[in-house]
């Protein structure tokens, strides 16, 4: 589940664009608002379907004990895919339609968290991770200072976990988790602003009106499902350190 943003869509999709309509107006502030937005709401169907399975335990066990625990461990990675390789060929409400599905099947994944957490720990590390996420989403969108540079970083850092957490599943080291997790929290945390950064570029680029409008509001999906993933890794790795696992 934590590896998801290995996926991440590629910088490509994300350079400055302009959408040609019938005037020039600049909507980086409603388009920033629109990402939030997405982002929000796919936040909120997730943890809907995480409460709804994990205080079912008849839906629990029809999914993890059966084949269909892989369907939903994979669904996700085959939305990002479909979404950042189909973003010029689907229609708005394919890319919403994808983007829902995605939300409802992280949802689920990440229902097993509140089985195995305590309700405190849950909390606390979703609060920690929401106020990190935000002071450093402030940050990367006041900031003059480019964090190109430091997004690159952050971004081969990206790969060092996802490479140590492969390699982690053969060795199971609790100590190599450990420290994976620190450094997960380290560069979620720095792509947020990142992320953040880039995003609010796009939204320079970009307007709303004539034949733009449908370009903008699947750019807006892909930015949310960015920021998405940018906090859901966040809460994940702050869990893994310091959640309370029930008896």
């Amino acid at each position: 589940m934590e590896n998801y943003n290995q996926n991440r869509f590629g910088d490509n999709r994300f350079s400055d664009y302009t959408v040609v309509g019938s005037s020039a107006r600049p909507v980086s502030k409603t388009y920033m608002a629109s990402v939030f937005l997405w982002m929000f709401a796919g936040l909120g169907i997730s943890a809907l379907f995480a409460f709804i399975f994990a205080s079912n335990m008849s839906l629990m066990m029809e999914v993890f004990t059966t084949p269909l625990r892989w369907v939903i461990m994979l669904a996700p990675f085959a939305f990002l895919l479909v979404m950042q390789f189909g973003i010029q060929r689907l229609s708005v409400g394919m890319m919403t339609l994808l983007f829902i599905l995605f939300s409802v099947t992280m949802g689920i994944s990440l229902s097993a968290i509140l089985l195995v957490y305590t309700a405190g720990s849950v909390i606390g590390c979703f609060t920690a991770a929401s106020a990190m996420f935000g002071v450093m989403a402030l940050l990367g969108y006041t900031t003059d200072k480019d964090l190109t540079s430091f997004g690159r970083i952050m971004f081969m850092g990206l790969i060092g976990i996802v490479i140590a957490s492969l390699i982690n599943m053969f060795i199971g080291s609790s100590r190599m988790d450990y420290i994976i997790s620190i450094i997960g929290v380290a560069v979620f945390t720095g792509l947020t602003a990142y992320d953040v950064q880039m995003l609010k570029r796009v939204g320079a680029g970009i307007e709303y009106e004539g034949t733009g409008a449908a370009e903008a509001k699947k750019l807006s999906i892909m930015g949310a499902l960015r920021l998405y993933l940018d906090f859901i890794n966040l809460f994940l790795m702050l869990i893994r350190l310091f959640g309370g696992r029930r008896n």
